[in-house]
């Protein structure tokens, strides 16, 4: 481990978050899994896709 993780640890363990910030980050990380599983199980709709678009051809 790098002496910055350990300084940053040693902090978080003397002044650690508050709940209420502690609980928007489990939240915020639990919509992302949720998402990630929705879009596992059922897909991505079609207009959501990124195809490929073709770039007109500029002569020289």
């Amino acid at each position: 481990m790098n002496l910055r993780h350990l300084l940053r640890m040693s902090k978080w363990a003397r002044n650690p978050p508050s709940e209420k910030k502690v609980k928007l980050v489990i939240g915020i990380v639990m919509i992302c899994l949720i998402l990630f599983a929705i879009e596992r199980w059922i897909g991505v709709p079609d207009w959501l896709q990124m195809t490929p678009q073709r770039r007109g051809w500029i002569p020289s």
